[in-house]
């Protein structure tokens, strides 16, 4: 990103100001069946500024990150705050002060490879896909990278800098089964730039090997019963869980537009087994996948305990919205693009291991599902859900039996967390997902796996 002191143009804010330089650099690779489809490198930078007047925003970007750019960027924010105020006249007073400081670059330290090493690495990976599993009726793998560099100032006196890399192999698998397609798609990768997450191909040559096997199974699967079944939700499908049918419900904006989860702080929503945190950087002392340390208000990342023990303790929060609920703000504040303005947004979000062997838990089903892969899916603001399941097995007499075909899970999540009756210590991430509100966004979730009630889809 181009080296700029923001620190020199402080003496221009004349109110609360967010002042913020970003680049996001891409990196995508595809191949279908053999054939490089795509091969792209890409880089989106500029300033923004944002002003708060006394309840009013103003915002300006620029793609341009120099001098004058800068200056005309807070000229044109604070004018535009001062002309909101001048015509909503909200008379909110003045934002909470809550200054902080960080520096976060997980730059790798290795040489990096160039653009003709990753379109190698692929190609290789292909090469012995095709060659191990000569029956697949299609392959499609794609290298991702995504680079997120900002740096911010605030007239709190908050400065931050952060570079948080993200990489990720996508393999999709497909066979044709008595005239029928089946796919099952995986992502391999997580924090870091490329060269720190991937050694070599023959790294996720395993990997792909299970990711077979669950493929023929899947190819020669049933439908499940459609209707309401016990189920083991394993830690993918309990994360986006987590994620879209709870996590959103519990973003102060969204609260306050309405959401389900209003007015219910301090009572029972779930199971006592259920505790659900959104982490800021890390859990359990390990770097979460997405980690925050500050966010893009300049408030130091604070972990957000959303439910502890089947009881809703509180909600995410930027600083206007801890403001009017008379909390400390959490530090959920982020913008994807440099010319986005910052959102309550999730970080990490997961629900917390519990003590329950996964053997155990299938052991104790007599007739239901162990669901493994989630697909696409959607949530609204009372919670209701419907998410694909991609991967899943019967149980039958607390046995693992066939492999079930393409189907959809749905509810409402609330009265869902209420029926869990045991959790796993498992604790997995995925983070291969961008969260889609208003504006996409690195998101990480997850946790262990869940027995609980579900209604499942059919044929």
């Amino acid at each position: 990103m181009h080296s700029l002191d923001l620190h020199g143009y402080a003496k221009l804010f004349t109110s609360y100001t967010e002042l913020r330089a970003q680049e996001n650099r891409t990196v995508r690779i595809d191949f279908v069946k053999g054939n490089n489809t795509r091969n792209s490198r890409s880089s989106t930078s500029g300033i923004s500024a944002r002003v708060h007047s006394d309840g009013s925003w103003g915002f300006a970007s620029s793609p341009e990150i120099n001098e004058n750019a800068v200056k005309l960027a807070i000229r044109a924010a604070t004018d535009n705050a001062l002309f909101l105020d001048s015509r909503e006249r909200k008379g909110k007073g003045l934002l909470p002060i809550v200054a902080a400081s960080s520096a976060n670059d997980y730059s790798t330290k290795k040489p990096r490879l160039g653009q003709k090493d990753l379109v190698q690495f692929v190609r290789e990976l292909d090469d012995h896909v095709v060659r191990k599993y000569p029956d697949l009726a299609s392959r499609t793998l794609i290298i991702t990278c995504l680079d997120m560099e900002k740096t911010l100032l605030t007239s709190d006196g908050s400065h931050s800098h952060s570079m948080i890399p993200r990489s990720f192999v996508y393999v999709i698998l497909s066979l044709m089964k008595d005239g029928v397609p089946t796919e099952l798609s995986e992502a391999y990768g997580g924090l870091g730039q490329f060269e720190d997450v991937f050694t070599s191909p023959p790294q996720l040559f395993s990997d792909i090997e299970s990711q077979y096997e669950h493929l023929v199974k899947k190819s020669e699967g049933i439908h499940p019963n459609a209707g309401l079944a016990t189920c083991v939700l394993d830690a993918e499908l309990a994360g986006i869980l987590a994620h879209e049918a709870i996590g959103h419900t519990t973003e102060a904006d969204l609260v306050m537009s309405g959401s389900v989860a209003e007015g219910k702080v301090g009572r029972e929503v779930a199971s006592p087994l259920v505790t659900l945190i959104d982490f800021a950087n890390s859990c359990g002392g390990k770097t979460c996948s997405v980690p925050v340390y500050v966010d893009d208000e300049g408030t130091k990342a604070e972990d957000a305990v959303i439910i502890e023990k089947g009881t809703l303790k509180g909600y995410m929060h930027n600083k206007e919205s801890a403001d009017r609920f008379g909390v400390s703000p959490t530090g959920n504040v982020r913008a994807y693009q440099f010319s986005d303005e910052p959102l309550i947004r999730m970080r990490n979000t997961a629900i917390m291991p519990g003590t329950d062997k996964l053997d155990d838990m299938i052991a104790s089903i007599d007739n239901g599902y162990y669901l493994i892969k989630p697909g696409n899916g959607q949530a609204d603001s009372t919670s209701e859900f419907m998410f694909a399941v991609t991967l899943g097995y019967e149980i039958k007499s607390g046995k693992l039996g066939r492999a079930i075909r393409d189907t959809t899970i749905s509810g409402v999540a609330f009265d869902m967390l209420k029926t869990v009756t045991m959790v796993s210590p498992d604790m997995k991430w995925i983070s291969s997902g961008m969260c889609g509100k208003k504006q996409p966004i690195p998101v990480g979730m997850g946790g262990p796996a869940v027995k609980c009630k579900v209604t499942i889809g059919g044929r």
